[in-house]
């Protein structure tokens, strides 16, 4: 299934409003990536003022820094051609295309911040990854502990009162340990530089026969562990490979492809602050050439957890990020739409595409394909540093 990338289906409502960054492959001799601006229907190299992404973000007033850079960068061309070339399989080489909006920042992610999602895996726990045991599991656990779990405040005395009658009743789990315990889970989605953004093919796992998007808000955070931005991703999930134990997790997140990010970060400035992120409604939308369609919300205003404790738990005196990182902040969809056979449950099929989007940061576009299938990853943090040399960026 092909993907069509427009200035109208990728760009936040308002437009072109807020401070939108990203980063795209520059042709040249050699060709590169470049951090870029958006700037009314063009698209500002900065790459002669910020080297990186994560420089960027690393300014005291990043939204102040690009906007001052761009006043002397030269135009790529415009927003709707680089879009236009950006899906994989459109691409022509001779022109710019978007990248993921980040480069040497880290990849982490948060799980079971949602409720709804939390019920989920203890679901995948208890049915052991197997699709075919999760409705009947589902019916139970909800019955059990759904209507507590949902006004619980994490690490609160209530929440250790409910930890002691579910181990009493034989319901506890890992999952619950995280989701309503004091200490949120944080662990290492993918590395830096492995990232991939709108328009390409995101990686599912030859071996998964359960799995899902997870559409995310994703928080800019500098090295400091102040949030300067946000973006949107796709924390895409191997249900089977994490509900057989949780020691896969990384099996079940790390693969190829399996990390989407963007179309752009979106600064914080007058027209974006946290309360947007606080507040956001994310859709997202699954379209499969079985004529299969999908189509959800989620809100983050039933996040169980603030934004700016997510970040303070991953970022402190006991762990630094000299670069940077995102976080993505957890998901409350867990779909369980049938596609097929009753009681089987949602899982992605091959060419899928797929649509997170939300007002004030765009829409993240991607199409499934198999790990092995996808692009490979070959370009690190050494090509980079390589690349900026020889382009004189350094």
């Amino acid at each position: 299934m092909d993907i069509s990338l427009t200035p109208a289906n990728v760009l936040p409502n308002d437009g072109t409003a807020g401070t939108l960054i990203g980063r795209a492959w520059v042709p040249g001799n050699p060709a590169g990536p470049s951090v870029v601006l958006v700037s009314g229907t063009e698209l500002k190299d900065l790459s002669k003022s910020f080297a990186t992404m994560a420089a960027v973000l690393a300014e005291k007033d990043p939204t102040a820094a690009v906007q001052a850079a761009a006043a002397s960068a030269p135009s790529l061309g415009s927003l709707e051609a680089c879009l236009a070339n950006t899906p994989s399989g459109k691409r022509d080489p001779h022109k710019p295309y978007l990248l993921a909006p980040t480069d040497l920042q880290a990849i982490k992610a948060c799980g079971v911040t949602f409720a709804a999602s939390m019920l989920e895996r203890v679901i995948e726990e208890r049915a052991k990854g197997d699709p075919t045991a999760a409705e009947g599991i589902r019916q139970v656990i909800a019955k059990e502990i759904g209507g507590d779990l949902r006004r619980i405040k994490p690490g609160s005395a209530e929440a250790e009162t409910l930890k002691q009658a579910l181990i009493e009743r034989g319901m506890w789990s890992q999952y619950l340990e995280v989701g309503i315990g004091p200490y949120a889970e944080v662990f290492t989605k993918s590395q830096p530089m492995s990232a991939v953004g709108t328009g390409a093919d995101i990686g599912i796992h030859p071996e998964s026969s359960w799995n899902n998007p997870e559409p995310e808000i994703v928080l800019v955070i500098d090295p400091t562990g102040r949030i300067v931005g946000a973006t949107l991703g796709n924390d895409v999930n191997l249900r089977d490979f994490e509900g057989r134990s949780a020691l896969l997790l990384g099996r079940a997140k790390d693969n190829n492809a399996s990390a989407a990010l963007g179309p752009f970060i979106r600064l914080f400035d007058a027209t974006f602050t946290i309360d947007d992120l606080r507040q956001a409604e994310l859709s997202v939308k699954v379209t499969g050439l079985d004529q299969f369609i999908l189509d959800d919300k989620s809100s983050m205003n039933q996040i169980s957890r603030d934004v700016t404790d997510l970040a303070k738990q991953t970022l402190s005196r006991n762990h630094q990020y000299p670069d940077g990182l995102v976080l993505y902040v957890g998901t409350m969809f867990a779909p369980i739409k049938d596609r097929g056979a009753p009681g089987m449950g949602f899982t992605h099929k091959i060419d899928d595409v797929v649509t997170i989007a939300t007002p004030k940061l765009g829409a993240l576009v991607n199409r499934v394909r198999l790990t092995t299938e996808v692009e490979p990853w070959t370009f690190g943090t050494g090509a980079l540093m390589k690349n900026l040399a020889q382009r004189g960026l350094l």
